[in-house]
């Protein structure tokens, strides 16, 4: 059964496309991950407090990552997701997605458009339930964005992130079953380039 895209993401003049980063992008986006283009990407900050030496063995499960581009394949950023757990079994298991935009390709939509298609091509290719997002509570634009790409807010995760100093987050969530946002409806079903 298709899935209505979520509304307020219509096709625009600026395109969007998501698609494996390619290995001769992989030093760029190196390079981006260690100069960060905002405060929200910049995990720089010193250690955590507390026992956090050993660090974690392997990369969480359900890791992933795709490239964000524009219609003439420029790379923008990247969207990117991993499982977290609420329960013991498998039918607990939800995704937490994030996105990392360069700055020239913030304010046109393709934050929303990135999000939206992310969540389409994750409830077909998992059997979960749930997708859900964090943002900080001072960043805005991500948070628009993430409600015209469906998602809904459900409160704030208080001191849940460490940058420097503890920063309180936004949850925000996506469930299968979600009836279609308000809005004019898009014009093309979102297209992942995999």
């Amino acid at each position: 059964m298709a899935r209505a895209a979520p509304a307020g993401l219509g096709v625009s003049a600026v395109a969007t496309r998501l698609r494996p980063p390619r290995p001769q992008e992989e030093a760029v986006l190196a390079g981006w991950r260690a100069d960060p283009a905002s405060p929200y990407e910049d995990f720089t900050g010193g250690p955590t407090p507390g026992r956090y030496d050993t660090g974690l063995p392997t990369a969480p499960p359900g890791l992933g990552r795709l490239a964000v581009t524009d219609g003439d394949d420029l790379l923008l950023g990247t969207v990117s997701w991993h499982e977290v757990t609420y329960g013991p079994n498998r039918g607990s298991t939800a995704l937490s997605i994030g996105i990392s935009l360069r700055p020239s390709a913030r304010q046109k939509g393709h934050g929303a458009r990135a999000q939206g298609m992310l969540a389409e091509y994750l409830f077909v290719s998992y059997p979960v339930h749930r997708l859900e997002a964090t943002t900080d509570v001072t960043n805005v634009a991500e948070q628009r964005a993430l409600e015209r790409a469906g998602f809904r807010r459900e409160g704030v995760l208080r001191g849940a992130q460490w940058r420097g100093g503890r920063h309180d987050l936004v949850m925000y969530a996506r469930l299968r079953d979600d009836p279609a946002t308000d809005g004019p409806p898009m014009t093309a079903r979102p297209r992942v380039t995999c």
